[in-house]
């Protein structure tokens, strides 16, 4: 403990009106955070002002970073900030980094107040890239509505911060770092810990590790082709798969988490995960995943670059959840999808009569009913699967449910799927996401679909593409009556409903840092088992042509096409 102690500054501020949180915490383009006079200071003080004083004082907080270009000189302000605004403890990945699962769990395990994740998520990094700032609360999870807005209400009218500018902690150094703090009773404690542990010991309570090891280990072993993507996962997979679980070394790639991420793109798609997609088309491994920057997204492939669309991947989860001993100890009480998720989860929903609850986008609408204990296992098409065991997405858990279920059913990745969509049906399923669109261009394209689709006259519409022919069942503009604490969330996506259960949604997503992001997504169920193999885009083809004429995407923003098909 320092023999003096530091003191406590109060500094003047402006506040900034940008400053309201998106679906996963503020995020900007780097240099907003590097180049604006306390840009971030001002953030950091509204997250903990937001939290009550009383609450505060003296509490346990959690900081952890994926690595990111910035991390660490956020990191060295934010615990200035947290003990100078009271915070009696901050646990603390080492070298800063942890995953934002790994936040949620050891939030929960430590019984933190609440936990700030410096992520911008899947978007780049460096310093031409993107960071972030993301605040959980005491679930482990994303912090609700109530209090992104809270923070940013705080952000708008803030005149100062306190802060301890001469508080030095080492990132490097395993265990506990006293600091005696001028007008306060008890030391402000760093806690510094294993980046892995916590998480892993998880891990271990959830699946049957000797049954993943026989899978991926001895002369029949499967052969795993694993990418961490340069991002925080890197540390997590050598640890957890190679060393723990058996898999070679050399199964694992781009595992040294770097701040700009080795130059590429943190998202685990087939647009930006083109390295991992080439060699599993080689045939040699039967495996593949790849995570985000953060580590809470994961991609799926099989052999020869087999692809698992992520709406697929949580209904074949949840199809053979009895594979996972979790579940087998904690029952299963529910599921659920995000709205703009393909159906197919409702599917196995009602086969096993289990209830489906359809959210908003956002995992914090998921952790209401886990907390409620409504939900055990939900997933988002952006590449999102997780359980009640945290309440974050979660990638390594997604892996392991997946090396879970191939262990007992001794199936390649294809022919799960395949069984799937033979029981079940196939919901043929694809995204496109227009990215950095002029934010007047975005709101006035949404603003002239809804009213287009709303007008009485839209009903019953028929669209005729080749020889196809859909008509209109129901259109909306998507609200969410939470049936926990029944709070009303509206303007979450244009939704069209057709006849035939085919549907198109629009809506504009919150997790860019520059511009708007348009998405829509097209969905088409197939029944018939021989119809089933046959490529997506193809078949969806009216249905994305359907939505390129109503929505005028193309005219509108300028472009030839989007930034990214999924």
């Amino acid at each position: 403990m320092e023999n003096n102690p530091i003191p406590v500054v109060t500094v003047q501020t402006s506040p900034y009106d940008d400053q309201r949180p998106g679906t996963s915490g503020l995020r900007k383009k780097t240099s907003v955070f590097e180049s604006k006079r306390n840009y971030l200071q001002n953030f950091t003080q509204s997250v903990l002002s937001s939290i009550d004083l009383r609450d505060r004082q003296g509490c346990t907080m959690v900081l952890g970073s994926d690595g990111r270009y910035f991390s660490r000189t956020a990191i060295e302000t934010i615990v200035q900030m947290a003990a100078a605004n009271g915070i009696g403890r901050l646990v603390i990945g080492q070298h800063g980094i942890l995953s934002t699962p790994a936040v949620s769990c050891i939030i929960r395990k430590v019984k933190a107040i609440g936990g700030i994740i410096l992520t911008a998520s899947h978007n780049p990094g460096g310093p031409g890239g993107d960071f972030g700032v993301k605040f959980n609360v005491a679930n482990g999870g994303p912090a609700p509505e109530s209090v992104t807005e809270k923070i940013y209400q705080i952000s708008k009218t803030i005149e100062e911060f306190a802060i301890c500018p001469d508080l030095r902690v080492d990132l490097s150094r395993l265990g506990r770092q006293d600091f005696d703090l001028e007008n306060k009773f008890k030391p402000f404690r760093v806690e510094i810990v294993d980046t892995v542990e916590v998480y892993l010991n998880m891990l271990r309570s959830i699946f049957d590790f000797s049954a993943i090891k026989g899978l991926l280990t001895g002369p029949n072993q499967l052969k795993i082709r694993i990418d961490a993507m340069h991002g925080v996962m890197g540390p997590y997979v050598r640890r957890i798969l190679c060393d723990e679980l058996g898999a070679p070394a050399n199964s694992a790639v781009n595992c040294v988490p770097l701040e700009d991420f080795g130059g590429q793109h943190p998202d685990p798609n087939l647009t930006y995960a083109t390295s991992l997609l080439e060699a599993m088309k080689g045939g040699e491994y039967g495996f593949g995943a790849a995570f985000d920057g953060d580590g809470d997204r994961n991609l799926i492939l099989g052999r020869n670059g087999f692809f698992v669309n992520p709406s697929d991947s949580i209904a074949v989860i949840a199809a053979n959840i009895s594979c996972i001993p979790y579940f087998q100890k904690t029952g299963i009480r529910g599921f659920a999808r995000s709205m703009p998720t393909s159906t197919a989860l409702d599917r196995v929903g009602e086969a096993m009569k289990i209830p489906v609850y359809e959210t908003p986008t956002g995992w914090k609408f998921f952790g209401n009913l886990m907390d409620a204990g409504k939900c055990s296992l939900c997933g988002e098409e952006s590449f999102g699967t997780g359980s009640d065991h945290i309440r974050e997405k979660d990638g390594l858990w997604a892996v392991l449910a997946w090396l879970s279920i191939i262990a007992a059913r001794k199936q390649s990745v294809e022919d799960i799927l395949k069984d799937h969509w033979a029981r079940f049906g196939r919901n043929y399923y694809c995204r496109f996401d227009y990215e950095e669109v002029d934010p007047r261009v975005s709101f006035y394209l949404m603003r002239d679909l809804e009213a287009l689709i709303t007008e009485r006259s839209f009903a019953n519409q028929q669209f005729a593409v080749g020889n196809h022919n859909y008509t209109v069942e129901k259109t909306e503009n998507f609200e969410y009556t939470d049936p926990v604490d029944g709070i009303v969330t509206r303007n979450q996506g244009l939704r069209l409903t057709f006849t035939d259960g085919s549907r198109i949604i629009f809506r504009l997503s919150g997790t860019g840092s520059m511009g708007s992001i348009i998405r829509f997504y097209v969905e088409s169920y197939e029944r018939d088992p021989s119809r089933n193999n046959k490529e997506p885009q193809v078949v969806l083809g009216p249905l994305i042509a359907i939505a390129l004429k109503l929505s005028h995407v193309h005219e509108r923003t300028g472009r030839r096409g989007p930034t990214v098909i999924t």
